[in-house]
């Protein structure tokens, strides 16, 4: 059987989205219903222009093999179902599963017509079908609107500091872009416990919000040159972790360029595809460190959901400050505007 609900949907490329009613099958083997509650929006999705990505719902039912959730349970959607048997898995290292999981079945416009929710989730809708794997149990004393921004860029951005870029006690971290990605960033790197972490950003603005969300110092890189200044704050040496969280290859070349010596780059912000890097090998070798590209801040959903949220509820993470806005489904494409123009860090849809 099928129930009817109603979701955003981008019919072209480019095009704004619309509300439309949406068929949404029953849970088959390995798959679960999820009413949702609160689903924020980023720039992934106005990548996508399809579907929401990140969420907070509560379970309405469960396919007939799925033993691990119940209908009732208080879930944050993930796109990352590891598989438990691809290689990275075998190897003990989840977070780089290959092989993650959607639901089989597809949801469909009242016509007929198949859809392609993004990442598999497609939250930007009154309930939505998910393999049973991308539903994961926190506590339900959490405020969805908060703790739904998990599913994407808040957790990306926590997990490129504390497990990408490996920040530790006492380091010095430069986050390039204080959007919502660059200032989980920054809190990520608060809660490791480094001792300068410094915010560069073209907006004052962002950079403003960066210093609430524990930025030590922030640098205007549109009077500014970024690389020296992140030098002039570390003894001339350049920063430990540098995270770009923009995706430009200038910006990336800044981040590169401001480490110290064996230090990481973490590239968290996503590139378009016709963007490339050009380094010189020199550079590359005698400054040793690391370059690495975060996915979803290799973050394993059952580990770091449960625990981020319970650092929430212990006033620790403060997840409400990237909450600017709630709206109603049908305020999407007014919210990507104001995003595009930098006006939130973010919106969040409550249903």
């Amino acid at each position: 059987m099928q129930s009817e609900t109603r979701g955003v949907v981008a019919k072209e490329k480019g095009a704004p989205v619309t509300l439309e009613t949406i068929l949404v099958p029953d849970p088959g083997p390995g798959e679960a219903v999820v009413t949702v509650k609160a689903c924020g929006v980023c720039h992934t999705d106005l990548h996508y222009r399809e579907g929401g990505i990140k969420a907070a719902g509560v379970v309405e039912a469960v396919g007939p093999d799925v033993t691990d959730l119940a209908p009732g349970d208080f879930v944050v959607l993930n796109w990352r179902a590891v598989c438990g048997e691809c290689r990275a898995c075998r190897r003990g290292r989840p977070w780089y599963c290959f092989a993650t999981h959607n639901a089989t079945q597809k949801m469909t416009l009242a016509d007929g017509t198949p859809l392609s929710p993004a990442l598999g989730i497609g939250a930007f809708a009154e309930r939505t079908l998910v393999a049973a794997g991308q539903c994961t149990k926190v506590n339900p004393d959490a405020r969805p609107e908060a703790v739904g921004l998990l599913g994407c860029g808040v957790m990306a951005g926590i997990g490129a500091a504390m497990y990408t870029g490996q920040v530790g006690l006492g380091d010095s971290v430069a986050v390039f872009g204080c959007g919502g990605v660059g200032c989980a960033a920054i809190a990520g790197s608060k809660l490791a416990g480094a001792a300068v972490i410094i915010a560069v950003d073209l907006d004052p603005g962002k950079l403003e919000l960066a210093t609430e969300f524990g930025a030590t110092n922030a640098v205007d890189a549109s009077t500014t040159d970024p690389v020296e200044a992140i030098k002039g704050l570390t003894g001339g040496n350049g920063a430990d972790v540098c995270i770009e969280a923009v995706g430009h290859p200038k910006v990336m070349e800044q981040a590169f360029l401001a480490r110290d010596l064996a230090g990481t780059l973490v590239q968290v912000g996503v590139p378009t595809p016709d963007m490339r890097i050009d380094l010189p090998m020199i550079e590359f070798f005698g400054r040793g460190g690391a370059l690495k590209p975060s996915w979803y801040g290799d973050c394993l959903p059952s580990r770091d959901f449960p625990m981020l949220v319970d650092l929430y509820l212990a006033g620790r993470l403060d997840l409400d400050r990237f909450v600017s806005e709630t709206i109603g489904i049908a305020q999407v494409e007014d919210a990507f505007a104001r995003m595009q123009r930098g006006e939130v860090l973010r919106s969040v849809v409550v249903l």
